[in-house]
């Protein structure tokens, strides 16, 4: 017995140590090809410490991380950087049909992340997350759950239910990002601001799914993106209800004629009493407005200028994340 708790305690201290090792501000680094620190961005992970209050970065070298995903709720202030977006690259593949074993039932859509973000005041840049399940089902490549979360030049791959915005009240920037999908591929009750983002649509479908609270008064913005088609998708629509109260604006960006003329689905009849669909200056074929839907709005330039990075963050604090743009 003794020699089992000496044994213990050995492998306990030399984790212990191997964790204070890695305690400090310095760059974590990762490679596949085994020229870095660790050859899995998951190892880089663990050995960071819980609530750090100073910036921690975990730099990515160029290759394909076939990695699910999960930074928990205890780690803050951590920057995972890519050091090319195309060539940096973490994938995954389930989808919400797969069997799950626990329960011998269909995996479901919210176990098919490829990452994860449960902590707050976490940062990407310059990599690219995708879901490479085939066409079978939703297929999350991006879940979120933290507050005051950065995404800077990167790519989310998917096709169904690419990006999942998972809590209210939590509040997400992107920013020079490129984000592709079929259906409802940005979803969920998160307040997000997408800047300068470029917007692929692969299928005739819907863009956004919002189902903001009642009681958050900004979900969706979209400011100075540019929406794309694949060829013959000729019959997008900007979003639909899926909850109550959902909240998505477009404003300043440029919308192709694959979009439909009337802008927004109904889905749930009883939801557009309540949803929250806006549209300022826009551009391109598919910005007209003469056709759209009775219960969207256009919002008036005075209107137009209240919407802010400032005013549309401050719901749990003043955090304005201007500094990344």
């Amino acid at each position: 017995m003794r020699k089992l708790i000496c044994f213990v305690c050995a492998i306990c201290g030399i984790i212990t140590a191997q964790a204070k090792n890695y305690d400090n501000p310095d760059t974590l680094f990762v490679a596949r090809d085994g020229t870095g620190e660790f050859r899995n961005i998951n190892e880089a992970i663990e050995v960071c410490r819980a609530f750090m209050e100073y910036h921690k970065v975990i730099f990515v070298k160029k290759g394909t991380y076939k990695e699910k995903l999960v930074i928990p709720q205890s780690l803050t202030n951590i920057e995972i950087c890519g050091e090319d977006r195309d060539n940096t690259i973490i994938t995954w593949d389930d989808h919400a049909n797969i069997v799950y074993a626990p329960t011998g039932k269909g995996m479901g859509t919210f176990r098919t992340f490829t990452l994860k973000i449960q902590g707050s005041k976490i940062t990407l840049k310059n990599i690219t997350v995708e879901n490479n399940a085939a066409r079978l089902g939703q297929a999350v490549a991006l879940h979120t759950e933290g507050d005051q979360l950065t995404f800077i030049n990167c790519r989310f791959l998917g096709h169904q239910d690419t990006i999942y915005t998972g809590n209210a009240k939590t509040r997400l920037f992107f920013k020079d990002c490129y984000i592709e999908g079929t259906t409802d591929f940005i979803f969920g009750p998160s307040t997000a601001w997408f800047e300068g983002c470029d917007i692929f649509c692969k299928a005739n479908s819907y863009i956004t799914a919002a189902s903001t609270p009642q009681d958050v008064p900004y979900g969706y913005i979209f400011d100075n993106c540019r929406i794309t088609c694949d060829k013959d998708v000729d019959k997008v629509y900007l979003g639909r209800p899926w909850r109550d109260y959902g909240y998505t604006l477009f404003m300043n960006c440029e919308l192709p004629r694959g979009i439909r003329p009337e802008g927004w689905h109904q889905w749930r009849p009883e939801a557009v009493k309540t949803a929250r669909y806006l549209e300022y200056n826009n551009r391109g074929e598919g910005a007209a407005t003469d056709q759209r839907v009775s219960w969207s709005r256009q919002l008036t330039k005075k209107e137009a200028q209240q919407i802010t990075l400032e005013r549309v963050f401050t719901i749990n604090d003043n955090w304005n994340p201007s500094y990344a743009k």
